[in-house]
């Protein structure tokens, strides 16, 4: 069995090399195989100095996250540091890509680090319900002082190396070649014949940080202000604040303890539960990365919010779209609308104006579909009408050569229906991407009964280069997020009449973790497009319905559920809603009554994983995990509950089958009848 770190030395440079792709986690082998070969090394007398580097385009990307929640293997991490740190000769870490979590534990436990420009840094441990474990939480402030550690620490956010060098995490930024120059520092620093300070030793930073302690204090408040009832964030500030008023081994023996409390809390099993779902959601059975297509230009059908959206996720990872409208007016205004949202970035100072104009210069427009004949990609972004887009994707099939994949953002449709209008069904499928396109993360690859492994593995890929995180479902009535959406929804008219006000339904849901509640997302996503949706399938909801016969439509009318006086985005409660609302129960004969919070969440909560054992059933979702990422990316599900069917096991399955039994019984709401696979969703990842 090979081995996965190695020892070439170097002129009395001894170069240990860790080698596990693809991202050389440190995982129990790789510690192992380390531990061995820097003891070896430490021991050696013709060692002047070690150089620390990984294999690939990686550093160490951090930790086996399998194993977090395990009894822990000798070596630990916190071993290897500890061998690293106690090392009288120079150290240095050659920082070639990816350090991360544990990976950059490790490089800051030796004496000097330099890095390539593109390499990232950071301890994003907090992204996954825990802090760093390996005395992160106390290096890094010695390094680049408490308040920087904390920005780092607590939003786990990563930073360039251009950056890094310039708050003191990296010593040089190497511009040529990284092993040459991380050998030469080396060199030059063994020649020193001085002694090498380990960074816990190095204590000009903490005691800057103590002499303005007020404002540390400020600044970790305003930190933890955005993340109240994470666990976390509130444990890593504790500890970065530590480093401050602690011996380090007392500071360090703390952190570890923080650790461990937060790898057995559900917060982060819930998002370690997540980051494999993640993982999952974008492997195929028969479908490999080798037979995706190449997809150099892409082309856009509809050029409202949506297709604007979808054409900025594309221009925003480089790639020139092809923007089609039906006439010039209407294209001219999308193209203006495209560049005044690269300007408002650029004057917030998020974009530079050669990034936002390198952008615009890969937008073109028309209002013919001949634009189309050199794209890989096509994507229809017009309105939810099955008739126009069958006319969109029969010329789109004449228009583009074989090979040329066509795909619609259809949100219900289906598209087996759509893919039957063009001569090519293997080549269609279904991109549903979620306003804002540009921000929001979730990707639905729709997969038609037709759809070629290609055309998946093409739009996996495609997915991953602008950022998106991809899910790929079956087809059916709202696939999978829309689908489970109406069936949440289903109880809130209800509610309504028998007394929940709109207001107190939203911060029933808020208090739950949501980021809005279900009245305030419609009006901010305004009430006119459900409307118009109810229309065209022959739904009514009467209180809804109501409002936008009155003609409010949410913040952009500054009326909808709630009021938006002068402005306002935030809404405040409208005696003229509850006074229409009390008016609608006492003619439908509802007593209003008082309805808790609970209540309100058992009503909406439940039929929605109800239907997500639905649509496992049917085969739309393959899992009960990929339903999970879609509603945690796409619907804003509170990732530290790892997404509703993960609640839906703590809650109890046979909780909620029992309730939605009781529920269908009194009520005969077909949203309410128990799913057969609820009591199996446990075993169906």
């Amino acid at each position: 069995m090979s081995r996965l770190a190695a020892c070439t030395i170097h002129d009395g440079v001894a170069v240990v090399t860790i080698d596990n792709p693809p991202v050389n986690a440190l995982g129990a082998r790789l510690r192992g195989d380390l531990f061995a070969v820097l003891s070896e090394v430490v021991a050696s007398p013709e060692v002047a100095a070690i150089v620390l580097t990984g294999s690939g385009r990686n550093f160490v990307a951090g930790a086996d996250i399998s194993e977090i929640g395990r009894p822990p293997v000798e070596p630990t991490v916190t071993s290897i540091i500890e061998l690293i740190e106690d090392c009288e000769r120079p150290t240095i870490a050659a920082i070639n890509g990816n350090a991360l979590g544990g990976g950059l534990e490790l490089a800051m436990a030796c004496h000097y680090r330099v890095a390539t420009p593109e390499a990232r840094l950071g301890l994003p441990e907090v992204r996954l319900g825990l802090l760093p474990g390996a005395g992160g939480t106390q290096r890094l402030p010695r390094l680049v002082g408490a308040a920087a550690a904390l920005d780092m620490i607590v939003t786990g956010s990563e930073i360039g190396a251009r950056k890094a060098s310039g708050i003191g995490l990296v010593d040089a930024l190497s511009e040529g070649d990284l092993m040459r120059e991380a050998i030469a520092l080396a060199q030059a620093r063994a020649a020193e014949n001085g002694s090498h300070v380990a960074v816990r030793y190095r204590e000009d930073k903490i005691a800057a940080a103590k002499r303005d302690l007020a404002g540390f204090e400020a600044h970790r408040d305003a930190l933890l202000s955005k993340r109240r009832g994470l666990r976390a964030p509130q444990l890593a500030a504790l500890s970065v604040g530590n480093a401050l008023t602690l011996p380090f081994d007392d500071a360090l023996a703390a952190e570890r303890g923080f650790f461990l409390e937060l790898a057995s809390s559900d917060e982060s099993k819930a998002l370690r539960h997540l980051f494999f779902a993640e993982r999952e959601a974008a492997k195929l059975d028969g479908v490999t990365k080798e037979a995706a297509r190449a997809v150099r230009r892409v082309g856009i059908v509809g050029a409202g919010t949506m297709g604007r959206g979808i054409a900025m996720a594309f221009l925003n990872a480089g790639m020139p779209v092809a923007l089609a409208e039906t006439d010039e007016e209407a294209l001219a205004k999308a193209i203006e609308a495209i560049s005044a949202s690269y300007a408002a970035l650029v004057r917030r100072g998020s974009l530079s104006e050669e990034e936002a104009s390198a952008r615009r210069g890969n937008l073109s427009g028309s209002v013919s579909y001949d634009m189309f004949a050199d794209c890989d990609l096509v994507i229809e972004a017009v309105f939810e009408d099955m008739a126009l887009k069958k006319t969109i994707f029969a010329a789109l099939a004449a228009a583009t050569p074989a090979g040329t994949i066509l795909a619609t953002n259809t949100s219900w449709l289906d598209v087996n229906e759509i893919a039957a209008a063009t001569d090519r069904p293997q080549d269609v499928l279904g991109l549903h991407f979620f306003s804002p396109a540009h921000v929001m993360k979730l990707l639905e690859i729709v997969r038609g009964e037709r759809t070629s492994p290609a055309a998946l593995a093409t739009a996996l890929k495609l997915a991953r280069r602008i950022g998106k995180v991809p899910v790929v479902v079956g087809v059916g009535y709202g696939f999978v997020g829309n689908r489970m959406l109406a069936a949440r929804n289903a109880e809130l008219e209800r509610l309504m009449l028998e007394g929940a006000m709109p207001t107190q339904i939203d911060r029933a849901f808020r208090d739950f973790g949501w980021p809005m509640g279900p009245f305030e997302m419609t009006d901010l996503a305004g009430l006119d497009v459900g409307w118009r949706n109810r229309r065209a399938h022959g739904k009514t909801a009467p209180v809804a319905d109501a409002l936008c016969e009155m003609g409010r439509f949410g913040q952009k009318t500054g009326r909808g559920f709630h009021l938006y006086p002068d402005g306002s985005r935030k809404g405040v409660p409208d005696p003229e809603v509850e006074k229409l609302i009390r008016t609608m129960a006492e003619e439908a004969g509802i007593a209003p009554r008082a309805v808790s919070f609970a209540e309100i969440l058992e009503r909406t909560h439940y039929p929605m994983v109800n239907a997500g054992a639905q649509v496992v059933e049917e085969g739309i979702a393959r899992r009960a995990a990929d339903i999970d990422v879609v509603w945690v990316n796409g619907y804003g599900f509170p990732a530290w509950k790892g997404g509703p069917m993960f609640w839906a096991r703590k809650e109890g399955l046979s909780r909620i089958e029992r309730f939605l039994a009781r529920q269908f019984e009194a009520t005969g709401s077909e949203h309410f009848r128990p799913s057969p696979m609820l009591p199996l969703l446990a075993a169906s990842d």
